[in-house]
C-alpha cells in the first residue's frame, strides 16, 4: 500500500528532502518560510534529534554557498532555503556559482501569496525570469499537495549530469496551508551510457600518442571517478594533471601525478585528453597548438562547440574511463615523456621550495604557504577566495585527497569563502578547515563569522593582506601607467573584525612568525584570523595552477 503523509507545505517539503538524504538547511529567517522551519525543527520520531540541522547566515549569498560546498564535497543535494524578494535576489550569484560549477544545490524559495497576487504584497516579485537562466530547472509549485512530487522532480533533474543547481519557490497560502500526499522516495538518476564507438576511439588515439597528456577536472570527483581515472592513467601510463575538485585525484606521490609542469606538457604534447572540465579560458579554450584534443564530459550538453576534437565520447565518467583501462590494443612506450616531464616537475618544485621559504619582510605570498604545508593534514579542506592571493595557492599547495579543495570555479565570484567554510565544517566535523582569503575578498563574507562563531562552526581563514586589488592595480599600472580604485586600507585589521564578533585572530608582519600563527590557530577550536601583511608589489603568479 502506498504511504500517505499528511502536514503543511513545510512538513511535505522536509519529507521529500530527507528521502534525498538532505540533513541540513542554510537560510536567512525570513517569515515566508516559516513552515520549513518548523518541519525542520520538529522532532523526528524515535530519534529525539530534529529533521534537519538549521544554519543560519548574515547574507543569503553564503547560505547558497554553503549548500554547494555541501553538495561538491558530498556529492549529494545542498539546500538553501532563502525568503521572497531580495532573499532570493541576494542569492543569484550563489546560484549563477553553482550553475557554472554544476553543483546539485536546490535553493527553494519563498513567495508573495498567489490568492492576491498583483495587490502589492510585501516582497511581490516573481523570482523565476531572474534564476531561470542560472537553474537547470526553475518553477512556482502552486499547490500543496504537489510539493513531494515537486521537491523529488527538481531533485532529479538537479543530480542528473550534467549536474547543476534548481530553484522552487513556494507562494504563502501554499507552504502555509495543509493537505495530504504520497509519501517521496529517493530520486532515481539516470545513468548516461556513453557511445562504445567513440570510447574505442578515445582509446586508440591515446594509446597511440607518443606524448599524451590528461587533464582532470572537478566532474571526475562529482562523478564518483576518482577510482576510474587512475586505473585508466596506470593502465595506459598517461600523466595526469589535474584542477578544480580534480585536485588530488592522484596523490602528488604518485609516479602519474604532476602538477608544476604543465606549461612544458601542454606545449610538448601531442594529444591532450581533457576530463570533466570545459575547454574554457582556463584550459586555453582548448587550443592546444598541434595536439589534437579527446574531450570527454559527462553529458553531451558538455561537448565543446568552439573548437572541434578529434572525439568527445559523452556519459558516466566511470563507465568511460573503465572502459580506457581495459583497452587492449597496442600502445606506444610513454617512459620517456614521463621522465621528461618528470625532469621539469622537480625542477620547477626546486624553485617553489626557495620561494616558499623566503625571509622577505614584507612577507611574499609564497612564504604563507610555505609554512601552511607544514601545519595542513593530508585531509585539510583548503578553500580559496580571492583573486591574486588564492592564485597563489594553486601552484604551492598540492592536495593528497580528492573532494578537499573548494574554489568559486569559472564563474570567479568573491565572497564564497564564509559560505563554503560553514557547508565543510558541516560536512568535516573533525577535519581542518582552512579559508584562504585576499583582503579584497574579506569584504564580501566577512561578517559571517559571527555565524561560524555562534553557531559553533571552527575554521582557520588565512588573509593575505597587500592593501589591494591586486588582479586589477598591477595590470592597470602596466596599460596605462595608472590605476585607479584599486586600493584597500593598508595592514587594516581584520583580525580585530574577528575578534570582534568572537572569535581570535592576530595580524602578522614578519615572516618569522609565520609558522606559530598558524599553529595557534589550529590549535584555537574557534573561528581563527591570521592577517598577514604581504608584500603589495608582488603579482600574482602567471604559472598559477589555480586553473
Amino acid at each position: 500500500m502506498t504511504e500517505r503523509i499528511e502536514g503543511h507545505g513545510g512538513v511535505l517539503a522536509v519529507s521529500a528532502l530527507r528521502a534525498a538524504g538532505i540533513t541540513e538547511m542554510f537560510t536567512l529567517s525570513g517569515g515566508h518560510v516559516f513552515p520549513l522551519y518548523d518541519a525542520a525543527h520538529e522532532t523526528v520520531p524515535g530519534t529525539g534529534e530534529p529533521a534537519m540541522r538549521i544554519i543560519d547566515v548574515r547574507h543569503e549569498q553564503s547560505a547558497v554557498f554553503a549548500a554547494e560546498a555541501v553538495a561538491k564535497l558530498q556529492r549529494r543535494p545542498g539546500l538553501a532555503v532563502l525568503t521572497a524578494g531580495p532573499g532570493v535576489t541576494n542569492g543569484i550569484s550563489g546560484l549563477t556559482s553553482a550553475y557554472f560549477n554544476a553543483s546539485p544545490v536546490l535553493v527553494m524559495g519563498g513567495r508573495a501569496p498567489a490568492f492576491r497576487w498583483g495587490s502589492g504584497s510585501l516582497q511581490e516579485m516573481d523570482h523565476l525570469p531572474l534564476v531561470a537562466p542560472v537553474t537547470k530547472h526553475a518553477a512556482t509549485v502552486f499547490a500543496t499537495d504537489e510539493i513531494p512530487a515537486a521537491v523529488t522532480g527538481a531533485l532529479t533533474t538537479a543530480l542528473t549530469p550534467h549536474r547543476g543547481p534548481v530553484f522552487l519557490d513556494l507562494p504563502l497560502e501554499v507552504v502555509f496551508s495543509v493537505a495530504e500526499a504520497t509519501a517521496p522516495d529517493a530520486p532515481v538518476v539516470p545513468v548516461v551510457e556513453p557511445d562504445p564507438d567513440e570510447v574505442s576511439k578515445a582509446a586508440r588515439l591515446i594509446a597511440a600518442a607518443q606524448r599524451p597528456v590528461i587533464i582532470a577536472g572537478s566532474d571526475v570527483y562529482a562523478g564518483d571517478a576518482v577510482a576510474a581515472l587512475r586505473e585508466a592513467a596506470e593502465a595506459l601510463q598517461v600523466p595526469v594533471f589535474t584542477n578544480g575538485m580534480g585536485r588530488g585525484a592522484l596523490p602528488a606521490q604518485h609516479p602519474l601525478a604532476f602538477a608544476k609542469a604543465r606549461r612544458t606538457a601542454l606545449r610538448g604534447a601531442d594529444l591532450v585528453v581533457v576530463i570533466g572540465t570545459p575547454l574554457d579560458f582556463r584550459l586555453g579554450f582548448g587550443d592546444f597548438g598541434a595536439a589534437r584534443v579527446v574531450h570527454i564530459v559527462d553529458a553531451p550538453s558538455q561537448r565543446a562547440t568552439h573548437v572541434q576534437p578529434a572525439v568527445s565520447p559523452a556519459g558516466d565518467l566511470r563507465l568511460i574511463l573503465s572502459a580506457l583501462a581495459d583497452h587492449a590494443g597496442d600502445r606506444e612506450d610513454h617512459a620517456g615523456w614521463i621522465a621528461d616531464l618528470r625532469a621539469a616537475e622537480d625542477a620547477a618544485k626546486e624553485r617553489d621550495a626557495g620561494e616558499m621559504a623566503a625571509e622577505t619582510d614584507p612577507i611574499r605570498p609564497a612564504r604563507i604557504y610555505g609554512e601552511l604545508r607544514r601545519v595542513l593534514a593530508p585531509d585539510a579542506v583548503t578553500i580559496g577566495d580571492g583573486g591574486d592571493f588564492v592564485s597563489y595557492a594553486g601552484r604551492y599547495l598540492e592536495p593528497s585527497v580528492p573532494g578537499t579543495w573548494l574554489d568559486p570555479g569559472p564563474y570567479g565570484c568573491l565572497g564564497t569563502g564564509m559560505g563554503y567554510a560553514m557547508g565543510a565544517r558541516v560536512t568535516y566535523p573533525d577535519r581542518q578547515i582552512c579559508v584562504l582569503m585576499g583582503d579584497g575578498a574579506a569584504g564580501f563574507s566577512l561578517m559571517d563569522v559571527e555565524s561560524l562563531v555562534r553557531q559553533k562552526l571552527p575554521v582557520v581563514i588565512v588573509v593575505g593582506n597587500n592593501g589591494i586589488w591586486g588582479l586589477e592595480k598591477h595590470p592597470m599600472q602596466a596599460m596605462y601607467g595608472y590605476d585607479v580604485a584599486a586600493d584597500l586600507q593598508p595592514e587594516l585589521r581584520y583580525d580585530e573584525v574577528v575578534r570582534a564578533m568572537g572569535g581570535a585572530g592576530e595580524t602578522v608582519g614578519k615572516a618569522a612568525d609565520l609558522g606559530p600563527a598558524l599553529q595557534r590557530a589550529f590549535d584555537s577550536g574557534v573561528p581563527y584570523l591570521v592577517n598577514v601583511l604581504t608584500d603589495p608589489g608582488d603579482a600574482y603568479p602567471r604559472s598559477s595552477n589555480l586553473a
